[in-house]
């Protein structure tokens, strides 16, 4: 059967016009970034996350604009997408190097950059293209896992918070809230707590309220950090709610729990940079956890039109 086109209708502005529009700038206006980085060769699990960029563009047509519980319309932000890191055929250290390269010049006059992956070894590349003093940088992660791994296999979406610490970023500036029960081993939560990274369980998060969780700590973050990064793995959630994501499990948060994250990221003033990360658009089930990684986007935006509100 042939599907339909969607009926546009003028009254309810589909949030994938709002990102495609080319519109002059504002003077006062809040610009978001979005940036695609369609990287899967880093995954340890055979992965397709190098097409969810695209789908998660595409699965925009399917939301609007208004963020009802805030009554703010993202046309009151300026946004320009940059496209896609165009990383073909490269070999995985210069895959990388383009990535960070891409973020600094995407960053660089944008309130918020949002990065879309692909796969979680973009977070190193995008704190470090936000961020060149590590020293004074930030990051936050939702996530079920440390990524802490060493480099056995080289550099894997299990790797970039060991190499963002290597590369200088403090332990006492990265925060990891919905760490998950049986998603990781005893040696990378020693690893990461003798460094001083603070863990915050899944189950810790939930009893707070995920959004204030998140909130309060890119507080504390925020007096010695200059610039944060917040990293969305959207295997934080579920696994029923992310049939797209091969590190999700049961016992993981809720969409809702995880939208509320990325609205808190995108409020904070701090926070100039945030990655979607570990969806894979040709394993789901239903655009579910595409929609998922969609809403994230939507509510990291939401949260910049707050700022000061």
């Amino acid at each position: 059967m042939r599907a339909q086109p969607m009926i546009e209708d003028p009254d309810w502005p589909r949030a994938s016009a709002w990102l495609a529009a080319r519109r002059p700038r504002r003077a006062g206006v809040p610009l978001l970034a979005v940036l695609g980085a369609p990287l899967s060769r880093t995954s340890i699990s055979p992965s397709g996350a190098d097409a969810t960029p695209a789908a998660v563009r595409s699965a925009l047509a399917r939301f609007s604009t208004f963020a009802a519980p805030w009554r703010v319309a993202l046309e009151e932000l300026d946004v320009v997408d940059r496209g896609d890191v165009p990383l073909g055929d490269l070999a995985v250290e210069p895959a990388l190097d383009a990535v960070e390269h891409a973020v600094r010049e995407a960053a660089a006059g944008a309130d918020l950059l949002v990065l879309l992956g692909g796969d979680n070894a973009i977070t190193r590349p995008g704190v470090r293209g936000l961020a060149p003093d590590l020293d004074r940088a930030g990051l936050l992660t939702l996530d079920a896992h440390h990524d802490v791994r060493g480099f056995h296999a080289g550099v894997t979406n299990g790797t970039p918070v060991r190499g963002l610490l290597g590369d200088g970023l403090p332990g006492r500036n990265v925060v990891q809230i919905g760490v998950g029960a049986f998603t990781n081993s005893a040696v990378h939560r020693r690893w990461a707590e003798d460094r001083g990274v603070t863990v915050v369980m899944v189950d810790e998060a939930r009893a707070e309220g995920v959004g204030p969780c998140v909130a309060h700590h890119l507080n504390a973050l925020a007096a010695r950090c200059d610039r944060i990064w917040v990293d969305l793995d959207v295997d934080v959630l579920d696994a029923a709610f992310a049939p797209g994501c091969p590190g999700a499990r049961p016992g993981g948060l809720v969409p809702s729990e995880l939208h509320h994250a990325a609205l808190a990221a995108g409020r904070h003033p701090a926070v100039r940079g945030i990655d979607i990360v570990e969806v894979d658009a040709t394993a789901d089930a239903g655009g579910v956890t595409v929609d998922n990684a969609a809403l994230c986007l939507l509510h990291a935006a939401a949260g910049l039109a707050l700022r000061g509100a």
